[in-house]
């Protein structure tokens, strides 16, 4: 069964077109007129071998909040589809990502019930024209739209650049370790209760 998922979403404020293949090789093409937010998300699709398309054009002359955290809901919602009833998958996976002097934790549960503990902080108020506190709503519209327990933590770490690289390659591993199929489990849903 194909794991793909295309979708559109148009507010006043943001208009994204994406496709996410859970099943793919890593191949990327992305463009939301942030470029270091299109660099993250190149190492999302490259980490986790999910092949991404992402289209946007937003109200950059405010600022990148709404691009951002936009694309971050349409992708959430894009990994929700695509892991469907959630049958034969690992469900949970973690990583651990070293970068130079940085060490980033991500940990994930697809169990159906959002939520997102950040513990990550930064020096500085902005990476290049990007501000930093951009990262958690990334990462917090991702999990609650794609309906998974996702904890990321910054174990050590000061070069901020670093710091938001590692999270998100860690963020990659984890998310392609519980969306993996699990051949001992076959089409069962890995939970006691019978539903995620």
């Amino acid at each position: 069964m194909a794991r793909i998922v295309s979708l559109t979403r148009t507010t006043s404020e943001t208009d994204i077109s994406l496709t996410l293949d859970l099943d793919g090789t890593g191949k990327a093409d992305i463009a939301t007129g942030i470029g270091f937010l299109d660099h993250m998300l190149t190492a999302l699709s490259r980490h986790g071998l999910f092949d991404l398309t992402v289209k946007a054009k937003g109200d950059l002359h405010i600022d990148y909040h709404h691009t951002t955290e936009d694309v971050g809901i349409v992708l959430g919602q894009a990994f929700k589809q695509a892991i469907g009833d959630k049958r034969g998958i690992r469900r949970f996976g973690q990583a651990l990502i070293p970068m130079d002097e940085t060490l980033a934790e991500a940990a994930v549960d697809i169990s159906g019930r959002p939520f997102l503990a950040w513990s990550v902080d930064f020096s500085r108020d902005k990476i290049g024209e990007m501000d930093t506190e951009l990262f958690e709503e990334f990462f917090r519209a991702f999990a609650f739209n794609a309906l998974i327990n996702l904890h990321v933590t910054k174990r050590a770490g000061v070069n901020n650049h670093h710091i938001v690289e590692a999270c998100f390659k860690a963020l990659a591993r984890a998310l392609r370790m519980a969306s993996e199929l699990d051949p001992r489990l076959g089409d069962a849903v890995p939970s006691t209760k019978g539903v995620l």
